[in-house]
């Protein structure tokens, strides 16, 4: 039996899953978590993944490896490969006014033309989130550090990197997906954009030609060997993902299927055949791990919606759901809009959460419950909404992440949404499309392996628009009362 493994870099932890090569069967894992906040020493992201690795027993028997991971990080390098300062993570949000700024000046001052700009050039908007937000942030704030820049990667960059012996950053490679949500990578031509770069870093793009940016590898391209000296020199490595696409190839997702993940972040992601350009903003227009195109909605709010309402209720999550399964659908009118830590789709990072519609009959435990899952459940239904419009037919969702083990998310999910919900089995999907990604790397094969990712269940219930529109008219309120 040849074994691969995957590796899943998320926001909270990094999972290790080793598989068969050839039928995906799960053979071990391991995970560590990771420390919290919106930015972390990388050297941390090492530590964890070498606890998770022993966790899982090891590399030594294992013949491919390849790395997914959290998006947009900002992992700064001076020319030695030493890393500048903590890694700037995708859900901190200090680079608002940043991202904001890019957008006027690509617009000749005009914001809605350079959002239009934006888009046409690398299929997104820059938000807080974007890593060219964060490097314009950098130059504003700590331009002590810009002088001694040498390089720029992104979390499983470093990662993969550190895997291969970090000797040189001219060995520093990336992938078409997670270069995608850089702001400064064009996914349709395959290039980076070195005067959005440069615009970023307030220099002209010829400099901006002189800072080292990873090499974009082709799916399935092995990209190298391990490090010997780390006893990895076995290891053939695949160019590793981002963790949205990891999770697309995990579940073997195809054109026109779409997936809706319910982790630190909730994520609405359809695999497209073509790329996509929203300049409103809400729609990335990212790559996926195969080739083709990954339009997707991010929101910076998701599984922790369900934490913080079961934390102030005193209960676990078995409890949540069974008090938001007492409660009426609609929950008497009490309406929570779940922008715990502001919120990027819509892109509203200073607004803070609100529950609506509270009376002495509606304040009850049952319905703060219902009312925390629904939230949730309609911020995913705006996000669908919002992919809808850049062209995807969505009839039904696979539903994924920590958020679907929720009993409650389960079966209030179909009511929300309006469609059919697919629920595979609990599962690391984005460790297992890093494997499934290893495991084609080691075959050279044209496509990945055809794993089978298990039985899914599915829900289905009758659409209840009246608890979408009484959403959508908090969030409207909401929306008014944190804009400028």
């Amino acid at each position: 039996m040849t074994l691969v493994a995957g590796i899943d870099s998320s926001t909270q932890s990094c999972k290790v899953v080793i598989r068969d090569a050839d039928t995906g069967r799960l053979v071990r894992s391991g995970s560590a978590p990771h420390p919290p906040g919106t930015e972390v020493e990388p050297e941390r992201w090492w530590t964890a993944l070498q606890q998770a690795l022993a966790e899982a027993g090891g590399l030594d028997d294992v013949a491919a490896v390849s790395v997914g991971g959290q998006q947009h990080g900002m992992v700064c390098l001076d020319e030695r490969g030493a890393v500048l300062r903590p890694a700037l993570l995708w859900n901190d949000t200090r680079s608002a006014a940043a991202a904001a700024d890019l957008v006027a000046e690509l617009g000749d001052g005009d914001a809605a033309r350079g959002a239009q700009r934006w888009a046409e050039a690398v299929g997104s908007v820059p938000v807080a989130s974007l890593t060219v937000a964060k490097l314009r942030w950098l130059v504003d704030h700590e331009p002590e550090h810009v002088g001694a820049l040498a390089a720029v990667a992104l979390p499983h960059d470093w990662l993969t990197w550190r895997l291969r012996g970090a000797t040189s950053l001219d060995t520093l490679v990336t992938d078409r997906s997670d270069a995608s949500g850089t702001g400064y990578f064009d996914p349709v031509s395959g290039q980076y954009r070195y005067d959005l770069l440069g615009m970023a870093l307030r220099r002209d793009p010829g400099e901006a030609r002189r800072l080292v940016l990873p090499r974009v590898a082709g799916a399935g391209e092995a990209v190298g060997t391990g490090d010997p000296g780390l006893g990895y020199g076995h290891l053939r490595l695949g160019p590793g993902c981002g963790d949205n696409a990891g999770a697309a190839l995990g579940l073997l997702l195809s054109p026109g299927a779409t997936s809706v993940s319910l982790g630190t972040s909730g994520v609405v992601a359809s695999v497209s055949a073509t790329p996509t350009a929203d300049a409103s903003g809400l729609v990335a227009g990212f790559a996926d791990a195969t080739g083709h195109y990954l339009p997707l909605a991010c929101t910076l709010n998701a599984s922790r919606v369900l934490d913080a309402t079961a934390r102030v209720l005193g209960v676990d999550h078995d409890g949540l759901s069974e008090l938001a399964l007492a409660a009426a659908p609609g929950a008497q009118g009490l309406v929570h809009v779940p922008y715990l830590e502001g919120e990027r789709t819509p892109n509203l990072p200073t607004a803070t959460g609100s529950l609506h519609g509270m009376t002495l009959s509606s304040m009850t435990r049952e319905n703060v419950a219902r009312a925390g899952v629904e939230g949730l459940l309609c911020l995913m239904a705006d996000g669908m909404e919002a992919v809808r419009r850049q062209g995807a037919a969505i009839d039904r969702v696979t539903l994924l992440g920590g958020g679907a083990r929720s009993r409650a998310v389960r079966e209030v999910a179909p009511r929300i949404l309006g469609v059919p919900v697919d629920v595979p089995p609990p599962g690391e999907y984005v460790a297992d499309g890093a494997a499934r990604q290893a495991a084609w790397a080691l075959t050279g094969a044209d496509e990945p392996p055809a794993w089978h990712p298990g039985e899914v269940t599915t829900y289905e219930a009758e659409c209840d628009l009246g608890v979408l529109e009484r959403y959508r008219e908090a969030a409207r309120r909401v929306a008014e009362a944190a804009s400028p």
